[in-house]
């Protein structure tokens, strides 16, 4: 895909995601990675409103190269595609429930949602928490390029997901399946919950591998 055509894609898909509440205000950004660098959302804008000429393009090192300011949080993504080369995008969301999941006490840090079901074990998989650090604070780079090694999928304590995927689509869809996933686990919270169990979950990693 050109890169006029992924500017366009990516303005698509953040508008879809606004529209159906997975951001407020300039909340989240999205990046996919370039020959030459990666696109990411623009500093202060919405989601919604994307203009795709305005889309950020960075080097691998960070450098400003074209469009506007790059969100603050670009470092976030380029250790993410540093850790994981085999991915090509990056969704970052403030998503309610997802949130909401990142600020609670006495949750495993090595995988914070249950497996609750199938297409949560196949999209998102295993979620770390990431301890919680000031927005923009450059030392949580280094946390989330540990984390991203061993998963896509990071969870940055009392802030929201980072999630990476072989596709725009692809890191799209893990972000969407997480949030309900997040919102099905409060749903639950209290009643007697039936979780996939361990061989249920080798099973769907065998048929549906990563």
């Amino acid at each position: 895909m050109s890169e006029t055509k992924t500017r366009d894609r990516m303005a698509e898909l953040a508008r879809s995601l606004h529209q159906r509440g997975y951001g407020v205000g300039s909340s989240g950004n999205i990046s996919c990675k370039l020959d030459d660098g990666i696109l990411v959302t623009p500093t202060n804008s919405c989601m919604g409103f994307l203009d795709p000429e305005q889309i950020s393009k960075v080097d691998f090192e960070g450098n400003h190269v074209s469009g506007g300011k790059p969100s603050k949080e670009a470092f976030l993504h380029l250790e993410m595609y540093r850790s994981r080369p085999q991915d090509t995008s990056v969704v970052h969301l403030h998503s309610t429930y997802s949130v909401a999941a990142s600020c609670l006490k006495n949750t495993d840090p090595n995988n914070v949602l249950p497996p609750i079901t199938a297409y949560y074990v196949m999209k998102v998989g295993q979620l770390k928490l990431i301890p919680y650090y000031a927005p923009g604070d450059q030392t949580l780079a280094q946390a989330v390029g540990i984390a991203a090694k061993e998963t896509s999928s990071v969870l940055l304590a009392n802030h929201g997901p980072v999630i990476a995927g072989k596709t725009l689509e692809s890191a799209v869809y893990a972000a969407e399946e997480l949030e309900e996933t997040a919102k099905l686990y409060f749903i639950l919270e209290g009643r007697e919950t039936s979780y996939l169990n361990a061989a249920q979950i080798a099973d769907l990693n065998t048929r549906f591998p990563t």
